[in-house]
């Protein structure tokens, strides 16, 4: 994830604060540094928790990767993003949290979101008893030719 720091402008804590606060998240001084890079210019992101990591040192953060992680789970468990799970080891988080399906690029690693209205899914198979679906994942892997 590069992030243009100089970009984001002055209202980019604004924006990360609204967006705590429209899920009732305390605005720790971590949050508000995490959620500025997430959401302070407008745009959707998927992240790992590396690479908001990252981003936040370059932009001079003090915070440590498992305070990113705790706080990447916290905004899971709030409603502001949703984890993708692209295989066991790797996982990505996305600000943008309407259903919709992802292309993965296999050589870069890289996640974006495909074109919702283009996918079709026909028939899902019964949950087992007791069960229900919560959701479906799609991702559709790429490989450059």
């Amino acid at each position: 994830m590069k992030i243009d720091h100089a970009a984001l402008g002055p209202n980019a804590t604004q924006r990360g604060a609204a967006w705590l606060a429209q899920a009732g998240l305390r605005p720790t001084r971590q949050r508000l540094s995490l959620a500025a890079l997430l959401v302070g210019d407008g745009h959707d992101r998927h992240v790992t928790a590396e690479s908001l990591f990252a981003a936040a040192q370059e932009g001079g953060e003090r915070v440590s990767l498992a305070t990113v992680y705790n706080t990447l789970r916290a905004f899971c468990d709030a409603g502001l993003m949703q984890e993708v799970t692209v295989d066991g080891t790797r996982s990505y988080f996305d600000t943008r949290i309407e259903d919709h399906p992802h292309f993965f690029w296999e050589d870069s690693g890289e996640l974006v979101d495909a074109p919702a209205d283009e996918l079709e899914i026909a028939r899902l198979p019964e949950p087992p008893e007791g069960a229900g679906i919560a959701r479906v994942d799609v991702v559709i892997r790429l490989r450059r030719r």
